[in-house]
């Protein structure tokens, strides 16, 4: 096949270039019945949201132009086949556990996931063993093989690869272990989808034998939000392969997004056609400027191993400064981190990486000076607290079936220790969740939360009183 080829986005175009008369959905009849205030804004991408018509084919039972682009992705990140998602990669974590999970079976879990994972695994009423991630890979890497051993039954093993820092793993190790189990790997690749370029970055979870991979392009190929890919391996079987499309079409909207799905096949065509020398210029402009961040006082600059993602900066800092008065700072200069959290500002760059290092670091040199020049000595020092300690893996007390059926009360905090919460508790960014439905509720967690709200970090929940407690289960005595 080839790389060059747009199909979608061709077949889009096409119909645009005829200016087709609407007589069907959507309502703006492609921009003309628009609002005055933002029709500038937005007319050139009303213009092509377009609905399944002769010969812009059918996301969900696909026969042209989609099924090409799809075929295409499919060969570019060496997939047996993948599927776009206008949904983003939360519906791809949830069709992959609903299709994975059987019952009475446990699914493997690394605790730091993303909230759609738990989200996955609420709705497929499973039971799962919660493995405590560390920032020590090697401990990351026994603790899920550990948890494999313990439950050679688990019917998958959720892997979230790389981290949201950009942190990647042994996970060649777990994959191979896991095959000797026959038990299928799914891996959340949400921040990995430019490691299909492995020959510059690392290694990409389909080259390294996982079974099932999401992977969000709009967060690191340009793509619009919300535009993901599914790919489902090689080794894969039928059985699987059908239970993900059903799946699918029950998560993902009957009616998909056209400007997305053409979005999806030009980030392919983008990654399949960048060039290596273009990559690794992009790469040396971001260690140009992580050099230039790190002789900078207020803060320590994280070093960029060889087996992290290079596009992403990660700025640790010093405890008598203040993380969210730096961002609002930055972002007064125009400048929007990607995330602040606790003491830690990761800023994350596109593959065309820096146009204009020594002008980034100036912005930042003036950060500085301003943070300095105010600089209040009487601030306490903010102890670093992780969020995860203990063992290395724990089952859940409860299937997430049996939780459905219990009541719920609501209790103070100094209440909460050992009891069941009845709602996920979620920092966000990153939307790792501190507190997880269904999970005894340990002391520590309580701190890091109140941490947390102190240091005015966004939390989602369906908690009204956070500040004051919040819902658990009753357990029969």
């Amino acid at each position: 096949m080839n790389q060059r080829h747009t199909p979608l986005f061709d077949a889009i175009q096409s119909h645009h270039q005829r200016q087709p008369v609407s007589m069907h959905v959507p309502g703006h009849k492609n921009g003309r019945v628009f609002p005055e205030k933002g029709r500038a804004f937005f007319e050139t991408m009303l213009s092509i949201d377009y609905t399944e018509l002769t010969n812009l084919d059918d996301l969900h039972e696909p026969e042209g132009c989609i099924k090409e682009a799809q075929e295409l992705a499919a060969q570019w990140f060496g997939a047996r086949e993948s599927f776009f998602l206008i949904g983003g990669s939360t519906v791809g974590n949830l069709a992959m556990i609903l299709a994975v999970h059987q019952r009475g079976k446990p699914i493997i879990v690394q605790r730091d996931c993303h909230k759609s994972v738990m989200h996955g695994l609420e709705l497929a009423g499973a039971l799962p063993v919660f493995v405590a991630p560390s920032y020590d890979s090697s401990v990351d890497i026994d603790g899920t093989l550990s948890a494999m051993e313990a439950y050679p039954d688990a019917s998958g093993v959720v892997l979230t690869y790389p981290t949201y820092f950009g942190h990647t793993y042994h996970l060649e190790r777990i994959i191979k272990r896991a095959k000797e189990l026959n038990i299928l790997v799914l891996v959340d690749e949400a921040h990995g989808v430019h490691f299909s370029h492995s020959d510059v970055l690392p290694p990409s979870a389909l080259e390294l034998g996982a079974d099932v991979v999401v992977q969000s392009a709009h967060k690191m190929a340009p793509s619009m939000t919300m535009g993901s890919y599914l790919h489902i391996a090689q080794q894969a079987g039928m059985s699987i392969r059908n239970k993900l499309a059903n799946y699918l079409q029950m998560v993902q909207s009957s009616s998909p997004s056209y400007p997305i799905m053409a979005s999806l096949d030009l980030a392919r065509y983008y990654l399949a056609n960048v060039t290596k020398e273009a990559l690794l210029k992009s790469i040396l402009s971001v260690s140009q400027f992580r050099e230039g961040l790190a002789k900078i006082s207020i803060w320590d600059v994280a070093p960029c191993r060889a087996k992290d993602d290079p596009f992403k900066v990660t700025i640790r800092v010093k405890d008598w400064y203040d993380a969210q008065e730096i961002a609002s700072i930055l972002e007064a200069k125009g400048f929007y981190p990607e995330l602040v959290y606790q003491q830690s500002i990761l800023l994350l760059f596109g593959l065309e990486g820096i146009s204009n290092v020594e002008g980034y670091i100036q912005i930042f040199q003036e950060v500085e000076q301003e943070v300095t020049a105010h600089r209040n000595t009487q601030r306490a020092t903010i102890e670093a607290v992780s969020m995860f300690e203990g063992i290395p893996y724990q089952k859940a007390a409860y299937h997430y079936l049996q939780l459905s059926e219990m009541e719920t009360e609501f209790v103070l905090w100094h209440e909460v220790e050992n009891r069941i919460a009845c709602n996920h508790i979620i920092p966000y960014p990153p939307g790792i969740p501190l507190i997880m439905k269904g999970e005894r509720v340990t002391k520590q967690q309580v701190d890091v939360l109140h941490t947390l709200l102190k240091q005015r970090i966004h939390i989602q929940t369906n908690e009204a009183s956070l500040e004051e407690g919040m819902h658990v289960y009753r357990e029969r005595r």
